[in-house]
Parts: structure tokens; sequence; C-alpha cells
């Protein structure tokens, strides 16, 4: 099977996020100091990781609120989305929104199951992940008017970072003996 020009681009885009997150995560984990001590409590733990996502909170409320403006100063669009089929800025306000929010639930949940489940000298991989974050939704949100292509880094620097932290939580758990 071969790959349409469109899928070819995402693949490549993917490749990119998938190989920046690697180096990333695995850095975090290798050769980052230490931020928290040994025997740091679970609540303090959580506490740093929700101190990270701060900025994946306010990633979303910016998405929010990009799309309140653009509803309240649009006519057209004032109503909301359930009320008319919406203009295309709106919409894709709309699409980058609700990824947004995928992808906050996922990455919120998984950094603070990591904070609870792998050793405590691996925390500076949440705040790691959180800049991916970061710059994946910025390159995500510039990218997507232009189609599935342009938005791929930005998505895999979004997505991948999670998964690959949930797979290294399941790993060591299973190294553990935890299941």
């Amino acid at each position: 099977m071969s790959l349409s020009e469109k899928q070819q681009g995402v693949l490549q885009g993917i490749v990119i996020g998938v190989l920046v997150t690697v180096v990333v995560i695995a850095g975090s984990i290798f050769f980052a100091p230490e931020l928290l001590a040994q025997g740091t409590s679970t609540s303090e733990r959580l506490a740093f990781a929700l101190k990270a996502d701060l900025f994946i909170a306010l990633w979303l409320g910016l998405s929010v609120g990009r799309l309140a403006r653009h509803r309240f100063l649009s006519p057209d669009d004032i109503d909301g989305g359930g009320l008319g089929p919406g203009s295309e800025s709106a919409n894709v306000l709309q699409a980058t929104l609700q990824n947004t929010l995928e992808q906050t639930v996922l990455a919120v949940l998984t950094h603070m199951i990591w904070m609870v489940t792998v050793p405590v000298s691996w925390p500076a991989t949440v705040p790691a992940a959180v800049v991916l974050f970061v710059i994946g939704r910025l390159l995500f949100v510039r990218g997507y008017a232009d189609g599935a292509p342009a938005r791929a880094v930005g998505f895999a620097l979004t997505f991948y970072p999670s998964m690959l932290m949930l797979v290294i939580t399941l790993v060591w758990l299973s190294r553990q003996n935890i299941f």
C-alpha cells in the first residue's frame, strides 16, 4: 500500500515527534538532576506534578478563551456551535480546543500516575513532558488550518510523551511484580 502525500507528511511529522519524545523523556530519566528527595510523600509527588501541569491547564484555558473571544466578536458565531454550523474559523478553534482537552486529560492523568508509580528520582520527566506539551500545542494550533502534515509534529509532541510514560510505567510495574 502506497501512502498519499499527506500520509507521508503526517508520518514524517510523527517520526520527528517520536524521536524528540524518546530523547527528551529518556534524557529526563537518565540525566536530569534529582528534584525530589528519597522518602518524598505521595502527596508531595502529586503536588510536584500538578504544579508542573499548571502550564497545561493554562494552555487549555487559553484555548477556551480563543474560541470564546472569536464567538463574542463574530455575529455569525456568537450563539455557539450547537445552534448553527459555525464559521470555518469557529470550527477550527473548536477542533483545536477539543483536541487540546483530550490531550490535557491524558497528560495530567499520566503525570499523576507517573509520580506515584516510578522511582522518586524520575520526576524531571513531568516538567520535560509539559515543555513538549506546550511546544506541541503551539505547533499543532499554528499548523491546524494547513492540514494534517502541518500539525503532525505538534500532535506527536503532545501525545507521544504521555504514551511513552504510560508504557514505561507499565514496564516498571511489571518488573516490580505489582500486577
